[in-house]
């Protein structure tokens, strides 16, 4: 099973089910699917649980990315909902992620914590799959200039959304789009070996950059909008024939991930 699809907010299926199974891991229990897209069968592991149960900065980040590298997982695509900082990428708009900056606060940020194990020092450089990210922007170049081929993501903390004055300083920062879930999944992905690419859904402007205020109903509204549209690049993602050279298993430690 090479391909998993990790589906944020909004993105609850994917294809036809045709299994679902518990995984054990040391950090707990996930659940995840096997649905049949373009004819392939792929792993699918809604990010908030089923019915959207787990607030962002209680989600299991650990255990869902260990359970993908045991089911033999290698490549996973991310899709999340995300505020924009960026003038250019309006609500609507589909952003492919190239950098991030973890503004997360209390969350487990690794595998490697010293406790009892190895410690080592994974190199996020280029933290998502120039490789699959390549390949993901082919199979959204349908959407014309409603999609952008790269982005600095921000990540917080959650489950509260951004004062005004933490945008306008993120924005400083050069940061294109806000959201509270990215990190560390892409981090342990990198750790675990895995090449890892992730596509937002711009759901809202930043706080502070319009007049009225952040509201839950408003991301969720633009994110049914927008499924039909996230589903075709999915589908057309999982048909391409991914070939290319990465470095991502190179650069991970999967050798010290076992049960």
């Amino acid at each position: 099973m090479s391909l998993a699809i990790i589906g944020g907010t909004g993105v609850y299926d994917l294809g036809a089910l045709t299994a679902s199974e518990n995984v054990d891991t040391p950090f707990g229990e996930v659940q995840v699917f096997r649905v049949k897209v373009a004819g392939e069968t792929v792993i699918f592991l809604p990010r908030h649980g089923v019915g959207h149960s787990v607030p962002p900065h209680r989600i299991n980040y650990r255990a869902n990315i260990w359970a993908l590298h045991a089911l033999g997982v290698r490549e996973v695509l991310a899709t999340q909902a995300v505020g924009s900082l960026n003038l250019r990428m309006a609500p609507g708009h589909f952003v492919l992620l190239s950098q991030f900056i973890d503004w997360t606060k209390s969350r487990p940020l690794t595998f490697f914590d010293g406790d009892g194990g190895p410690v080592v020092h994974v190199d996020v450089t280029h933290p998502y799959c120039q490789r699959l990210t390549g390949h993901l922007l082919r199979a959204a170049e349908f959407l014309d200039e409603r999609v952008h081929g790269e982005a600095v993501y921000a990540c917080t903390e959650g489950p509260r959304f951004e004062t005004a004055a933490e945008v306008h300083a993120l924005r400083m920062l050069g940061a294109d789009l806000v959201g509270m879930t990215n990190v560390p999944e892409v981090v342990l992905a990198r750790e675990s070996g895995l090449c890892y690419a992730a596509v937002s859904i711009v759901c809202n402007w930043g706080a502070g950059m319009t007049n009225y205020p952040l509201t839950q109903d408003e991301v969720l509204e633009i994110m049914r909008d927008q499924t039909a549209e996230l589903r075709e690049v999915l589908h057309r993602f999982i048909a391409l024939h991914r070939d290319g050279n990465c470095t991502c298993a190179e650069l991970g430690f999967p050798q010290y991930l076992s049960a």
